[in-house]
C-alpha cells in the first residue's frame, strides 16, 4: 500500500537539533577507561609498596633484590590489565543497531541518511526488511508488523497501528509507514539496551574472595610485625641498606603468587573447556560455574533448536490430511518454521499456484488456489467463523493444553480474495486437525537430569506463552508446575517476588527487565545463578547473573557480554565445565595449604630470630627460593589436582594444616638458624684464609668489613642463612607428601591418594635444591655459602626429628586439640 509522507524537518532544522545533542548518536564507552585500568592494576596498594622498595634496591645497586622482590607483582599487574582491556574493547564494540542507511523526510523528499544522523522529531521511513533505528510512536495512515523477537522473546510479529510505539532494535517484516524520531541515541530503547550491555559487571568467586581475605589478613599481620621489628632496626642502627632488605624480605611474606597461580589456573581451565564446547570469555566463570545452583534459561534457541517438528494430524471428513499439508507446504512461496517442519515430515508435491496469500500475524492464516482447488492453513480461531458447521473446539483445546502448536487445514471453492483484492476468507470445508511443537536439543533431557543429580535447580524465562513453556519444560524432564505469566510479576515488590520465584520453575511472556528482577530476585535468596540465553532480550539478565552463558547462534550483543559462549549450542557442555572448575578448586586449595605454611613459618622464623638478637634470618635473595619450595609444587599440584566437590570447610581444614606445619617447622628452623648463628660466631674454619672469607661476605651483602665482629656478625649470618633456608627447602618438600601423600607412610595428614607424581616431583625439587648449594654461580645469586660440611651436620638430623615430631602431631591432633581447632567448622 502506499503511503503518504507526512511533512518532515528541514535541513536546516535537523542541522540546528545534531548541533544542540539531539542526534541518535551511538552509546560509546565503559566505565573505566584504559588510564583507570592501568593505574588500579599496576599500581594497587601492594604493587606500589614493592615498586617503592624496588626502586631503592635499584638505586644501592642490589639488582637481583629488586628484580626478585618486584617481578611477580609486576608479572600479575600486567595480566590482570590485559584481561580488563580485552574486556573493554569488546564492551565498547557492542552495537545493537545495523550501520544501513534509514531514510527520512527532508524538505519533503525522502532522503537516505546513516542511523547516527537522524535526530528528535525526524520523519522516519519504515518499511518491511527495514530495522527501526528510534523510539517514537507510527504515525497515521501507516499499519506494519514488527518482529520484537530480538528484544522480548516473543517469536510471533506484533501488528503496530497508528499511535502504537515502535522500539529501536525491532523489525520490520510486513507493511510500512512512518515514524516519529521520539528518543534517540542513548535514550532510546536500543540506546539504553547498548548502555547495561556496556556496563563493567565482574563478580568475585567463592575462592577469589577466600584468597582475598587470606591475603588482606596475611598483609595487616606483616605490618604490624614490620613495624616492630623496622623499630628495632632503628635503635640497634641498622645501615639504610639494611632496612630496606628486611623490608623487601617482610613484603615477600604476602602470598601474591596465589594471583598469579589462579590466573594461571583459569586460563589452563578456559582450554580445556574450549575442547569441549565451552568458550570462556571471563576467565574466573570457569571456576564460578562450579558454585552455581540455579540455572535460568530462556527456551527458544537454548532448549530448543528453533525449528518445529510434527507431532500429531488428525484428518476430518476422510481427506487425506497428510498429503495435502504435505503439498502445501511445498508450494508456498516464502517458507517459515511451519512450512519447513511439514515439508521435512510428509510427503506431497508441490501444487500449480494460481493465487497465494501469505501468512500474516494480523491474518494468523495462509491460503493457496491452486488447480486442485483452494487450501487454507491457520490458527483455529482465525477460521471457526468460516467453517461450515465443524466445531474443531474440543480437539484443539485438548491439545493446545498441552502446549502444542494447532493449525487447522481447511479447503475451499472460491478464492481468498474480496471485491477490493484484499485478503478474505471464504467458506471453509476442514480438512484436518495439525499440531506441531518446538523441536527440543537432543541432549537437552539428559543434561536436565544430570544438573537435578547434582542439585542444581533450573527455570526457564521466555517471552512465549506460558502454557506452551511449561509444556516444553515438561517434555524435557522440568517439574514445570503452575507457569506464571509476566504481567503477574509487574505488581510484585521484592518480597513477593522473591517467594513467587522460590516455588516457581516456568515464567512465560516475561520482558527483559523481569528476566533481570528474576536473577536478582534468585541473588537475593544467596543463590548462585546462571543465566542462559541467545537473544538481546536475555542480555541484561546475563549481566546481572553470576554467570552469562550466551549460544553461539545468538545475537552478536548477547554473545559478547557473556562469561561463556557455547559454541555448539549446548548447554550439555557446562556440566564439564562444572568437573573443571571442581578442579581448579580443588588445586588451588591445595596450593594455598603450601603457600600459608610457607609465610607463616617464615613469619614466626622472624619473630624469634629477631626477638633472640640473632640478625635477620633472610636475605631478599634467599626469598626467590620459593620458586623451588612453592612456586613449582603449587604449579604441579595445580595441574594435577582431580575435580572434587569444593571443601567447605576450606578455612577451617587450613587451619589445621598450616598452624602445625608452622609451629613445628619454625621451631626447628629457629633453632637450627640460632645453633649455626652462635657456632660461626664463636668460630668455625672454612678452610679458607679470612681475606676469601671476608672477599665473599663483602660480595653477599654488599657491606665492607673493616673489624673482626664485623666480620663474626656477617659469617654468622650467612652461614646461619644458609643453613635456615636449607631446612626450610627440604621440609617444604617433605610437606607436599604430608599433602599428597603417595604411599601410607606419609599419610599422617590425610589418607593416601595413590598417585606417585608428588614423590617424583619432591626428588625433581631435592635435585634442584642440591644444584643450587652447589653450583657457585646459583649459590651466590641465592647469597648462600657454599658446601659446608658443618650446615648439613646440623640439617639433616633436624629434619629426621622434624619428620618424627610433626608426624606425631599430625597424627594424633595434638595441636588441633591444645589450640581449639578441632572446633572450627
Amino acid at each position: 500500500m502506499d503511503v503518504a509522507a507526512p511533512p518532515g524537518l528541514t535541513s536546516a532544522d535537523a542541522a540546528a537539533r545534531r548541533r544542540a545533542g539531539e542526534a541518535n548518536t551511538p552509546v560509546s564507552g565503559t566505565s573505566r577507561s584504559y588510564a583507570t585500568i592501568l593505574r588500579t592494576n599496576v599500581f594497587s596498594f601492594y604493587n606500589s609498596i614493592l615498586f617503592v622498595i624496588g626502586a631503592a634496591l635499584l638505586a644501592m645497586g642490589r639488582y637481583n633484590d629488586a628484580f626478585v622482590s618486584v617481578g611477580l607483582g609486576l608479572v600479575n599487574a600486567v595480566i590482570s590489565a590485559a584481561q580488563e582491556i580485552g574486556a573493554k574493547r569488546k564492551l565498547d564494540g557492542l552495537q545493537l543497531l545495523d550501520a544501513a542507511q534509514v531514510f527520512v523526510v527532508r524538505d519533503g523528499a525522502d532522503v537516505p541518511v546513516a542511523p547516527a544522523e537522524v535526530v528528535r522529531g525526524d520523519v522516519v521511513r519504515v518499511r518491511a526488511g527495514d530495522q527501526i533505528v528510534v523510539d517514537g510512536p507510527l504515525l497515521p495512515g501507516g499499519r506494519l508488523e514488527a518482529d520484537e523477537s530480538l528484544l522480548t522473546g516473543e517469536s510471533e510479529p506484533v501488528v503496530k497501528e497508528p499511535g502504537d510505539d515502535l522500539r529501536s532494535g525491532t523489525l520490520c517484516v510486513a507493511g510500512e509507514g512512518y515514524q516519529e524520531a521520539r528518543d534517540v541515541g542513548a535514550a532510546s530503547y536500543a540506546g539504553r539496551l547498548t548502555a547495561e550491555a556496556r556496563r563493567v559487571t565482574t563478580d568475585k568467586t567463592p575462592l577469589q574472595r577466600r584468597i582475598d581475605f587470606v591475603v588482606r589478613l596475611v598483609m595487616a599481620l606483616v605490618v604490624l610485625m614490620s613495624g616492630a621489628i623496622l623499630a628495632q632496626a632503628a635503635l640497634e642502627g641498622f645501615s639504610l641498606l639494611r632496612v630496606v632488605q628486611i623490608t623487601a624480605v617482610l613484603s615477600g611474606l604476602v602470598p601474591y603468587g596465589l594471583f598469579f597461580l589462579i590466573a594461571l589456573s583459569y586460563t589452563r581451565g578456559a582450554a580445556q573447556i574450549a575442547r569441549r564446547g565451552a568458550l570462556v570469555q571471563q576467565v574466573n566463570a570457569v571456576e564460578s560455574l562450579t558454585h552455581v545452583d540455579v540455572v535460568c534459561t530462556d527456551k527458544t534457541g537454548t532448549l530448543t533448536t528453533g525449528r518445529l517438528e510434527l507431532k500429531e494430524i488428525e484428518q476430518l471428513g476422510g481427506h487425506d490430511a497428510a498429503a495435502a499439508l504435505g503439498s502445501f507446504a511445498r508450494s508456498v512461496t516464502t517458507p517459515n518454521l511451519t512450512t519447513a517442519a511439514l515439508a521435512g515430515s510428509l510427503p506431497g508435491e508441490a501444487w500449480e499456484v494460481r493465487d497465494e496469500v501469505q501468512f500474516a500475524s494480523s491474518l494468523r492464516w495462509s491460503g493457496l488456489v491452486t488447480a486442485d482447488g483452494t487450501w487454507v492453513l491457520g490458527a483455529p480461531d482465525a477460521l471457526a467463523p468460516h467453517l461450515d458447521g465443524a466445531d474443531l473446539g474440543a480437539a484443539v483445546a485438548e491439545r493446545a493444553a498441552l502446549g502444542l502448536r494447532v493449525l487447522v487445514l481447511a479447503r475451499a471453492t472460491t478464492g481468498l480474495r474480496d471485491a477490493t483484492g484484499r485478503p478474505a476468507l471464504p467458506a471453509l470445508d476442514p480438512v484436518g486437525i495439525v499440531a506441531l511443537a518446538d523441536e527440543l536439543r537432543p541432549d537437552v533431557a539428559k543434561s536436565v537430569r544430570r544438573f537435578a543429580e547434582e542439585g542444581v535447580a533450573l527455570k526457564v524465562l521466555s517471552g512465549d506463552d506460558p502454557r506452551t513453556v511449561a509444556a516444553l519444560a515438561t517434555q524435557a524432564g522440568l517439574p514445570a508446575g503452575e507457569p506464571v505469566s509476566g504481567r503477574d510479576l509487574d505488581g510484585l515488590d521484592d518480597a513477593g517476588l522473591d517467594r513467587l520465584v522460590a516455588r516457581t520453575t516456568v515464567f512465560g511472556r516475561v520482558a527483559p527487565e523481569q528476566k533481570e528482577r528474576i536473577v536478582a530476585s534468585l541473588r537475593r535468596g544467596r543463590h548462585h545463578v546462571t543465566m542462559i540465553g541467545d537473544g538481546v532480550n536475555d542480555a541484561r539478565a546475563l549481566k546481572a547473573a553470576h554467570v552469562g552463558v550466551a549460544m553461539r547462534s545468538g545475537s552478536a550483543v548477547t554473545r559478547d557480554v557473556a562469561d561463556v559462549v557455547l559454541v555448539d549450542d549446548s548447554f550439555a557442555a557446562l556440566l564439564p565445565a562444572r568437573a573443571e572448575g571442581r578442579r581448579i578448586i580443588a588445586g588451588i586449595a591445595a596450593s594455598m595449604y603450601l603457600f600459608l605454611a610457607r609465610v607463616a613459618t617464615q613469619g614466626l622464623v622472624i619473630l624469634a630470630v629477631t626477638m633472640l638478637g640473632l640478625g635477620f634470618p633472610y636475605a631478599p635473595t634467599q626469598v626467590g627460593l620459593t620458586l623451588l619450595t612453592v612456586g613449582v609444587p603449587t604449579l604441579f599440584l595445580t595441574l594435577w589436582a582431580r575435580p572434587v566437590r569444593p571443601d567447605r570447610h576450606l578455612l577451617g581444614n587450613l587451619a589445621r594444616f598450616v598452624i602445625p606445619a608452622a609451629i613445628v617447622t619454625a621451631g626447628f628452623g629457629t633453632a637450627v638458624y640460632a645453633y649455626l648463628y652462635m657456632r660461626v660466631s664463636e668460630g668455625f674454619s672454612t678452610g679458607r684464609t679470612p681475606e676469601e672469607v671476608i672477599s665473599e661476605f663483602e660480595r653477599y651483602t654488599g657491606l665492607l668489613y673493616g673489624t673482626d665482629t664485623d666480620f663474626a656478625e656477617a659469617a654468622a649470618t650467612i652461614g646461619a642463612q644458609t643453613g635456615l633456608s636449607t631446612f626450610v627447602g627440604f621440609a617444604s618438600f617433605v610437606l607436599i607428601l604430608f599433602l599428597a601423600p603417595p604411599t601410607r607412610f606419609f599419610a599422617a595428614w590425610t589418607r593416601p591418594t595413590g598417585d606417585r607424581r608428588p614423590s617424583v616431583l619432591v626428588a625433581g625439587l631435592i635435585a634442584a635444591f642440591i644444584a643450587v648449594l652447589f653450583i657457585p654461580a646459583l649459590s651466590d645469586y641465592f647469597g648462600l655459602t657454599g658446601p659446608a660440611p658443618p650446615i648439613y651436620h646440623v640439617v639433616l638430623p633436624a629434619l629426621a626429628l622434624w619428620f618424627a615430631a610433626l608426624t606425631a602431631v599430625y597424627r594424633l591432633r595434638l595441636l588441633d586439640r591444645i589450640l581449639g581447632l578441632d572446633q572450627l567448622p
